[in-house]
């Protein structure tokens, strides 16, 4: 099972940044697409952000201009910088990864989560 760890939350004040990097353990693995998603207290989890294997990204309309995904396919991690942070930025950060990996020796499809990681934005 493909597993990921993630890094880079905390706290931080109204307008501040922060990076966010989620990266994969273990070998026998191919990931396509990564995401980002938050969940915030008394809300659903939701979209930030995704980029595919072949770049293309796309971004909740709350974070657009704000936030920037992207990955280093070489080493299968995708980071979030985070800028201009607000105060309703704050919640639990989950990354997400989607692809194949082998299981019995065959491929087949997964979908990973990390643990989260917390972000809290200070007024």
């Amino acid at each position: 099972q493909v597993q990921l760890v993630e890094s880079g939350g905390g706290l931080v004040q109204a307008g501040g940044s922060l990076r966010l990097s989620c990266a994969p353990s273990g070998s026998g693995f191919r990931i396509n697409a990564m995401a980002w998603y938050r969940h915030a207290p008394g809300k659903q989890r939701d979209l930030v952000a995704v980029i595919t294997g072949g770049g293309s990204t796309n971004y909740a309309d709350s974070v657009k201009g704000r936030f920037t995904i992207s990955r280093d396919n070489a080493r299968n991690t995708v980071f979030l910088q985070m800028n201009s942070l607000r105060p309703e930025d704050t919640a639990n950060y989950y990354c997400n990864a989607e692809g194949f990996t082998v299981v019995a020796g065959s491929w087949v499809d997964f979908s990973s989560w990390g643990q989260g990681t917390q972000v809290t934005v200070s007024s």
